[in-house]
């Protein structure tokens, strides 16, 4: 039976940037009971960098430290968890350029049937606006009350 900290195996992530979000697996694997652990009265420092908003400081956070047997389900598991950390975490979407054209990140033909679309519904919603103000127009005023009216219902 060997034996290792939660400490020790998060010095052995490919990405330490994504520390925290294993740290969080692996609680929810041991609450899961995928494997077992402990906690125990120490603490470690994250290796992930924060960096406060607006100035060039960076700080780390802690976590505490826990102990689990090393077996070959948890060497798959880690295996698994690391390779999906240390891919791409967010399929950012690719903005419309030149470029990005021209290398085929993004589909010219499919862009220019959305952009018609776009422009197709903005031109109706543009029409239907300006037919419906010339309709309030050309309506005819009822329900005013003026002097005018008065004087021509007295005689």
């Amino acid at each position: 039976m060997t034996f290792r900290k939660l400490s020790d195996q998060v010095q052995q992530l490919s990405n330490p940037q994504r520390s925290d979000t294993f740290v969080k697996l692996f609680r929810s694997a041991v609450r899961e009971g995928e494997f077992d652990a402990v906690y125990i009265p120490e603490r470690f420092s994250l290796p992930k960098q924060y960096s406060k908003r607006g100035s060039e400081e960076k700080y780390a956070k802690e976590a505490k430290d826990m102990v689990f047997e090393v077996t070959s389900e948890f060497e798959a598991w880690f295996e698994r968890i690391d390779r999906d950390l240390t891919g791409n975490r967010r399929n950012a979407k690719v903005k419309p350029s030149l470029e990005a054209i021209e290398r085929g990140e993004v589909d010219f033909t499919l862009l220019a049937q959305e952009t018609r679309r776009k422009m197709e519904a903005s031109f109706h919603k543009g029409q239907n606006l300006g037919s419906s103000r010339a309709k309030a127009r050309s309506a005819p005023k009822s329900g005013r009350s003026g002097r005018a009216s008065k004087a021509k219902a007295a005689k």
